[in-house]
């Protein structure tokens, strides 16, 4: 028989090659996501504790700041890195960073370093984002949307609040940060073990360090985080500051970074050779507007999961646990939406009609949302959330796969730090804009409404905080309340216009083949080991 028709069909592998164990690896990515997501819940609830401990109540609220302020600011580098250096170097800084960043706060003995060492951990929340790189390099794309299912549901399923108020009320807090430890190094390990590096980095390390070095976008990196850090602080200052629009601190980091973004936007059009976030990718219909539906979800999503609390707490007067129980029912469907979500996909391959559907819920929700009122029924209370859980968990796994199945392989990193950016901006938008909206309304509201003697200090307490409003006399308990309400009424209403954008968002995108087979050419299928030559 001749030499060829006895040669196998496909090329013999490099020797003594480990097999990738799928699981493990699977447990290493989850166990970083559910560490990040667990890690913020914890400090949530341990903020006055901390602040109390340190005596510094006044710089306590930067503890729940500092984390996502850096995490944002980050976020869209680790793409780009993931190309350069790799994805093993990249998950391996991140998660170096967060884990020890994390220690270091258990370590703190005053207010600004433990401000500054959660301002380190954030920087290394980026390691779900090159955990997201992994997946798309494991796994094919129709395949992905069931791994992606997986990992909303362990998002979902965080139970850092019990935990945080457990460890606060009885080993300490400092156990909660130094407790995480043990997890996020397990998690590296797993996956030094797992991770296949594509078949295109693998080529690229032959390249000196110092050349790859020289790769990194230097002056675009620095000028997008500096542009968001001035955003997101200013925007700090105004809601959580209580400073005013006027005020040079304000409007000065606000004017900054539009001035910043300008010179960005500039450096990536035209001097950065591998720009940090290439914005021609924005210029493609699909990629541009997965990221305009990821960035409208997260805001209407957060605006609504900060403002339905309030309505429970602010507007009824009641405890933040019955406004929680209130809440389950809507974990309960992301659950649900995400593992519905998987299987569909994995099943058809196909996703716009799914996210038409998916819609269609956020907007019916946000419907039910403005007829709200002070004798809305319970069982209503408890079910308008439930299509808004369905709709966010199909809709936070389609943009995702859209987009990086409209994209070459070798933009898949950047395009899911790009997303990523997306949905942190929104997040944080919704929220600050929400919040600025209700209190607005609401100092409104509680003027016309409470008058009299020593009006404006009672007035200035419920605007600090809710739980001021249980210890106020009937009266006044109703007239915050009814000044509440009022102030929620109208920002669900606007929540109606964001679901209205956020369909009109969606109908643009294509829907491309989601393959059930990895492609050699796209995803690099001769990988190897890390180390291995």
């Amino acid at each position: 028989m001749p030499e060829t028709e006895r040669s196998p069909l496909l090329p013999k592998g490099p020797p003594n090659e480990p097999r990738q164990n799928l699981v493990l690896l699977w447990i290493g990515i989850w166990s970083m996501i559910f560490i990040s997501s667990v890690d913020g819940t914890i400090v949530a609830t341990l903020i006055s504790t901390i602040g109390s401990s340190l005596e510094s109540m006044q710089l306590s609220s930067w503890i729940g700041t500092a984390y996502p302020l850096s995490f944002c600011a980050f976020t869209p580098l680790y793409g780009r890195l993931a190309n350069i250096f790799g994805r093993w170097p990249s998950v391996l800084f991140a998660g170096t960073l967060f884990g020890g960043g994390t220690v270091l706060c258990g370590f703190a003995t005053t207010m600004p370093q433990l401000i500054a060492f959660r301002a380190i951990a954030g920087i290394g929340g980026g390691m779900t984002i090159v955990g997201s790189i992994i997946v798309s390099d494991s796994v094919p794309l129709r395949s992905r949307a069931l791994h992606q299912g997986f990992a909303n549901v362990a998002i979902g399923g965080a139970i850092g609040a019990p935990i945080g108020g457990w460890l606060g009320a009885t080993i300490g807090w400092r156990a909660a940060f130094i407790g995480q430890a043990p997890f996020v190094f397990l998690a590296l390990f797993l996956l030094w073990r797992e991770i296949r590096e594509p078949e295109f980095i693998l080529n690229a390390n032959r390249h000196s360090f110092c050349s790859k070095l020289k790769r990194v976008d230097y002056a675009g990196s620095a000028s997008l985080v500096i542009s968001l850090l001035c955003f997101l602080v200013g925007m700090h200052f105004q809601t959580t500051a209580r400073y005013g629009w006027d005020n040079p601190r304000v409007w000065g980091l606000l004017a900054a970074s539009v001035v910043v973004a300008c010179a960005f936007i500039a450096i990536e059009n035209h001097f950065a050779p591998e720009p940090v976030m290439p914005l021609r990718m924005l210029k493609c219909r699909t990629p541009a507007f997965a990221n305009l539906t990821m960035f409208l979800l997260s805001v209407f999503s957060f605006s609504t999961i900060y403002n339905a609390p309030l309505y429970f707490t602010a507007a009824h007067v009641r405890s933040s646990t019955d406004a929680g129980v209130h809440l389950i029912p809507l974990s309960g469907m992301i659950a649900f939406g995400s593992v519905y979500t998987e299987w569909y996909m994995h099943k058809t391959g196909r996703y716009w009609w799914l996210q038409i559907f998916a819609c269609l819920t956020v907007v019916i929700t946000s419907v039910a949302l403005a007829f709200w009122d002070a004798a809305t029924p319970e069982w209503i209370l408890y079910t308008t959330l439930v299509p808004f859980g369905f709709g966010f968990a199909a809709l936070s796994t389609t943009a995702i796969l859209a987009l990086i199945s409209s994209v070459p392989t070798e933009e898949i990193p950047v395009a899911t730090g790009l997303l990523f950016l997306s949905r942190v901006m929104g997040q944080v938008i919704g929220v600050l804009l929400s919040a600025v909206l209700a209190q607005a309304l609401l100092a409104r509201n509680l003027r016309a409404s409470i008058v009299g003697p020593g009006s404006a200090e009672v007035i200035e307490k419920i605007l600090d905080s809710t739980e001021y409003i249980h210890t106020l006399p009937l009266d006044l308990q109703q007239k915050a309340a009814v000044s509440w309400l009022g102030a929620i009424h109208v920002v669900f209403c606007c929540q109606i216009v964001l679901a209205a954008l956020l369909l009109l968002s969606v109908l643009p995108i294509e829907e491309n083949n989601l393959p059930g087979k990895v492609k050699k050419s796209d995803s690099g299928a001769e990988r190897r080991r890390i180390g291995t030559p």
